[in-house]
């Protein structure tokens, strides 16, 4: 689905800008027309272009440029919305929190916002010029925030998404942390293997009478192509990273790559059900605030920070203009569970929608919680089954053909 960049202007006079997936330039308008805002101009977006004049530490610096800390980014939520919660004007708590600012990106994007907000932007949309910064759905909830008139809500969302971020990946680091250690001893055992003692080896083996096991022709052929292309198989490795970097940012690459997130076996389930809970989350924070159902529907459909179900989320948007029930055209889109369709259709039924959304998402953030708490257990089994094939295969190759040889005699 085309991406399309906007520039509006609100019936108060403040221009915002942003993009949008619509699947032509007319739905994309009505995007626009439908958060109360006059569009200036709508183009769809471009990929980026290399070009020869292009400089090569920019280029690398682009794309290998480290992210902020998720910890700043938390202490920025949690404290902007304590300063909101207190009666501290925007742009004044803004500029206090740049000053603290330990990142100095940081801190200039924060001066960079706040001058942007006494210019008369929207806080989203003056974030939104700051991406190397703030993460995509960090600059949705805001837009969620602004248009619901619950920003500290957002702020407190977010700060709780990033924080569960946070507590997942070092979850995962401490499940990963021995195994790697050892992975790595390995994988230079085998490199040092592979370049150093197999050739030594490789003349014996060759002497022997008898046919060599399989797995020490397989080490005796990795360690001829290692030594002749090794040097080229590092710079094409380093190439293909960057290259599929680029085009996992792309429209395509990036919605492909969502939607096999999903399917990944164990780590698949957990990521839709912490989708669904942001999404359920989101949606019933606008519904409350009285925001349209479907500019409510377009809102958090960025929200979700995954591009598949956000196309899903958006093609819901043309059976309830039709007329059907939100229920009816969730559940032909094949995106959500029983439990969140069940959910649907009594709270359209009872009029408590908003209600019962929270309750789902209350559900699910249990249930990823737990799921984060078992899959250290997932984890350690898969990678020490991977180390103990390594060292199979290193035994087997050596050591099988001396016993053949030792036999022999």
């Amino acid at each position: 689905m085309p991406r399309y960049n906007y520039r509006a202007r609100t019936s108060e006079g403040q221009l915002i800008q942003g993009e949008v997936d619509a699947e032509d330039q007319r739905r994309a308008a009505a995007y626009v027309l439908d958060l109360g805002a006059t569009p200036l101009s709508l183009e769809q977006a471009g990929h980026e272009k290399f070009s020869a004049s292009m400089d090569v530490g920019q280029l690398i610096g682009r794309y290998l440029k480290r992210p902020i800390p998720l910890n700043d980014l938390i202490i920025f939520a949690r404290h902007f919305r304590s300063l909101l919660h207190a009666g501290v004007p925007v742009i004044r708590a803004i500029r206090g929190l740049a000053e603290n600012a330990q990142q100095e990106r940081l801190k200039e994007a924060l001066l960079s916002i706040a001058n942007n907000l006494g210019g008369g932007s929207a806080l989203a949309e003056s974030m939104n010029q700051h991406r190397d910064v703030f993460p995509p759905l960090f600059i949705h909830m805001m837009r969620v925030g602004e248009q619901s008139g619950q920003l500290e809500n957002a702020l407190t969302q977010m700060a709780d998404n990033l924080e569960q971020e946070r507590v997942t990946r070092e979850r995962i680091k401490s499940a990963l942390r021995y195994p790697m250690f050892v992975l790595i001893a390995i994988l230079g055992a085998f490199i040092v293997v592979n370049i150093f003692v197999i050739p030594t080896f490789a003349d014996l083996f060759e002497n022997l009478d008898t046919e060599l096991p399989l797995a020490t022709r397989a080490l005796l052929a990795t360690s001829g192509f290692t030594q002749r292309y090794g040097i080229l198989m590092l710079a094409l490795t380093a190439g293909g990273i960057l290259l599929l970097r680029y085009y996992l940012r792309g429209g395509r690459g990036r919605l492909q790559w969502d939607r096999f997130k999903l399917n990944i076996p164990i780590a698949g389930g957990v990521m839709r059900r912490a989708l669904l809970a942001r999404f359920t989350r989101t949606f019933a924070m606008a519904l409350r605030a009285g925001v349209p159902l479907l500019t409510a529907i377009d809102t958090v459909a960025d929200a979700t920070d995954n591009r598949y179900i956000s196309q899903g989320i958006r093609g819901l948007r043309s059976g309830i203009e039709r007329g059907e029930s939100l229920h009816s055209v969730c559940k032909r889109s094949d995106l959500f569970t029983p439990m969140v369709l069940q959910m649907l259709a009594v709270g359209e039924e009872t009029g408590q929608l908003a209600d019962l959304m929270d309750q789902v998402a209350d559900f699910y953030e249990r249930e990823v919680d737990e799921d984060l708490k078992r899959l250290p257990s997932y984890i350690e089994p898969i990678m020490i089954g991977f180390i103990g094939l390594l060292v199979l295969v290193l035994a087997a190759g050596i050591f099988m053909p001396i016993w053949q040889m030792s036999s022999a005699f």
